[in-house]
């Protein structure tokens, strides 16, 4: 199936590149966690919680969502426009939906190793979270859902500078916005309603309930979920387009 052969490609790339992916993935997390939360978070306290708290499943998120998008994003991109590998695809007799949902898992597995990493380095900088098995479910979901977006980025670029300018105007105010480094809750209404719209603020709010023992909302996974589908849905739809142009 396309989808395993997507996935021994990835794996393959990983291993090879394994210690370069891994420093890659930790540096922005770790400055997050520096700064933030052994620096500034020693004086601040969200929620009745240490700062420190408050940041880390929100870091888990944002890690989350770059590793994936970047590992699908930029990679497909350089496989469309200057490898040209991509066409051998759409023309083969490989369902589409296949090699697509092989990128998805591949990319939510990238981010999945990323997370940990910021999981483990947050533990040891002193940081209480409670690790559920649902904790990770989310993480999958919200790795799925960007590496979706990593694809549509892929296909939707005419450049290969065309992936970091998506990344600038999409994933970068959501980085800032999505519930990671403050409560959503502080911003004006109208604007608060736009943020709980966004797949990261659910994942990085689902993460943060789950992590402090807390009750969560089922809808916030229905958020995520529809984010994907729509991303995905689209994706298939340009990909079908270029297929018949």
């Amino acid at each position: 199936m396309a989808i395993l052969t997507v996935l021994w490609e990835k794996w393959v790339e990983f291993r090879r590149n394994w210690l370069q992916i891994t420093l890659s993935g930790l540096v922005s997390p770790l400055l997050y966690i520096l700064t933030f939360g052994l620096g500034l978070g020693q004086t601040l306290a969200v929620d009745g919680r240490a700062y420190l708290d408050f940041l880390l499943p929100g870091v888990v998120a944002l890690t989350t969502m770059n590793s994936s998008f970047n590992a699908i994003g930029m990679s497909l991109n350089v496989q469309r426009l200057y490898e040209h590998s991509f066409d051998n695809i759409m023309i083969s007799p490989t369902p589409m939906w296949q090699y697509i949902l092989g990128q998805m898992s591949a990319g939510s597995l990238r981010g999945m190793y990323a997370g940990c990493l910021v999981i483990v380095v947050g533990l040891c900088s002193g940081a209480n979270m409670a690790l559920h098995p649902m904790f990770f479910v989310v993480m999958l979901l919200n790795g799925m859902t960007f590496a979706s977006l990593g694809v549509l980025a892929a296909v939707l670029s005419k450049t290969h500078a065309g992936i970091s300018r998506f990344s600038s105007f999409v994933l970068t105010p959501m980085s800032f916005l999505g519930n990671t480094f403050f409560s959503a809750t502080a911003m004006p209404e109208g604007l608060n309603v736009l943020i709980q719209c966004l797949p990261l603020t659910q994942s990085a709010t689902l993460l943060r309930a789950i992590s402090w023992g807390e009750s969560w909302e089922i809808w916030r996974l229905g958020i995520i979920l529809g984010c994907n589908i729509v991303f995905l849905a689209i994706a298939i739809h340009q990909i079908n387009r270029m297929k018949n142009i």
